[in-house]
């Protein structure tokens, strides 16, 4: 068994002949642009948020371990913050999902206008963000369009963007811009799906709940999970909607992680900054891990 063992340690790598030598050479030079700009742009910079997040003073003075973290954890704002942008991605993500899975399914009918209104969809994802806010505003400040309306009815005025209303104001933002991205592209999964199965299946009598959960279902699941991990980073955007309908400072409804890195980036607590951005980059990680995992688990049976 030793002798086995030593003689399989012992034996040589494969020789490589000068064609595949010179081939790899040639993708280690192909890949050395991207792979320097990943360590100059990313690596390097989350190293140094992470060398950061358990030092304290100028420069990473003096190395205090953990004590940062749970400073960022008794903040009031951080818990606020977090607990607001877990609401946001547990409300519009499916919302969004639900909302866009049912248009894509009344497209696939292809009745008339239909191509229009593909067309329609995409429109929100090229307006600039300022001038959506734009229109938001003119909708529902104090004195806004939503508000006159009300008025008519005898309904008292309402602050949206000053109320628990400024969330669900975001909410329709969110999904009102990114639903037609998520519309074409689980379209686009639907039609992939060979029309020979349909008519087979009508062939053997099925009814149309078993068309769907044993055709449609298991086929558009790798398009929907792709909408599903888009739809959650496009939630991380809607910052941008938040500070221009809020400010730096909007309604506590809809004070965002991005609020808390933004507030204390110009405040230069680049300590909270970097324990805040870690924390933020775990939980995404994490999610996207665990959605990769259920993909790999649940997406290979799904499709049997």
């Amino acid at each position: 068994m030793t002798i086995g063992l030593s003689a399989r340690r012992r034996t040589p790598r494969p020789h490589l002949s000068r064609r595949q030598r010179a081939a790899r050479r040639t993708a280690w030079l192909l890949a050395f642009p991207v792979l320097a700009g990943l360590a100059v742009f990313f690596a390097v910079p989350f190293a140094i948020t992470l060398w950061y997040s358990v030092t304290f003073g100028v420069g990473g003075a003096s190395f205090v371990g953990l004590a940062n973290y749970i400073n960022v954890f008794g903040s009031a704002a951080f818990r606020l913050a977090a607990a607001n942008t877990a609401r946001f991605l547990c409300t519009g993500v499916p919302v969004i999902m639900a909302l866009g899975f049912g248009i894509a399914l009344l497209l696939q009918r292809k009745f008339a206008g239909s191509k229009l209104f593909r067309s329609v969809l995409l429109f929100p994802m090229v307006l600039p963000v300022a001038s959506v806010v734009m229109v938001v505003d003119v909708f529902f400040s104090r004195y806004g369009i939503v508000n006159g309306w009300l008025e008519g009815l005898g309904v008292p005025l309402t602050d949206w963007m000053n109320s628990p209303r400024a969330f669900w104001v975001l909410i329709g933002l969110y999904v009102w811009k990114n639903c037609g991205y998520n519309v074409i592209l689980m379209l686009a999964g639907l039609n992939m799906i060979p029309t020979e199965y349909y008519q087979a299946a009508d062939i053997e009598g099925a009814s149309g709940r078993q068309k769907f959960t044993r055709i449609t279902l298991p086929l558009i699941w790798p398009s929907l999970f792709f909408v599903f991990v888009m739809s959650v980073v496009n939630s991380f955007k809607s910052y941008r909607e938040a500070f221009l309908l809020g400010g730096k400072h909007p309604h506590d409804s809809i004070y965002l992680l991005q609020h808390f890195l933004n507030n204390n980036f110009e405040n230069l607590n680049y300590q909270r900054l970097s324990v805040a951005a870690v924390m933020l980059f775990m939980v995404i990680f994490a999610l996207v891990a665990v959605l990769y995992g259920l993909q790999s688990k649940y997406g290979e049976e799904a499709q049997l």
